[in-house]
């Protein structure tokens, strides 16, 4: 298959209102078709894994092809470059979550690019670092408390961002360390009262959702 049969099957899946549905989510609606995400992973099984198809299809700019990408693109065969250039053209949240999710946090890097996005200005790559951070507490079970643990910092430094797309990543990245276990559930929690105390409207916002949810039964509750 490729890309121009791609694109072409992407356009019939698509659906106007859809569109309209999740420009009210704050997702781009520029050159969005409004394809489902159970159809977008369905299409990527049918496809398989497919490097150069991949690249082609996020060239396109269509909002769902760069979904897909993520989908079938190989980690083995994404490197810092290839990282780098599709950050910087991010313009959507769900496409930022998306890379991150299903392509990015299968890295070896992506530890070390988490953190470097995470202390950059533009607002896409930013929230690229802390939903990084969030998916790789998330998807990687080998990881050791230490390594989560380095996060915590970074995720305070973060919280005065008073942009609502970082903000909100600061707080998933907070919340998913905080359920990985006991331990690093205290250390969340410490960190959610040290950001609860910091000068800054988001900051307040993140600190008292995260120890809601950090604090609560249905949480704790996996370890009594």
């Amino acid at each position: 298959m490729d890309v121009e049969q791609v694109l072409a099957q992407l356009r019939a899946l698509g659906n106007p209102d859809n569109v309209a549905g999740m420009a009210r989510f704050g997702i781009n609606p520029q050159n969005t078709l409004g394809v489902s995400m159970p159809a977008l992973r369905k299409l990527a099984k049918q496809i398989g894994k497919d490097h150069a198809l991949a690249g082609q299809l996020w060239a396109s700019g269509v909002h769902e092809a760069r979904i897909l990408a993520a989908l079938i693109d190989d980690p083995n065969l994404v490197g810092e470059a290839q990282m780098e250039r599709w950050v910087a053209e991010l313009d959507s949240w769900d496409v930022c979550d998306g890379v991150c999710c299903n392509l990015f946090d299968r890295l070896p890097i992506a530890y070390r690019k988490a953190a470097e996005w995470s202390r950059r200005e533009e607002e896409y790559v930013r929230r690229a670092g802390f939903a990084l951070m969030s998916c790789l507490a998330w998807h990687d079970k080998k990881a050791s408390d230490a390594e989560l643990a380095e996060f915590l910092p970074l995720i305070k430094m973060g919280a005065t961002d008073e942009r609502n797309f970082v903000r909100k990543a600061v707080n998933w990245a907070l919340r998913q360390i905080g359920k990985r276990n006991p331990h690093l559930n205290e250390l969340a929690i410490q960190t959610a009262r040290e950001i609860r105390e910091l000068d800054a409207r988001a900051a307040r916002w993140i600190a008292a959702d995260a120890l809601r949810e950090l604090e609560g039964e249905t949480v704790r509750g996996k370890w009594a």
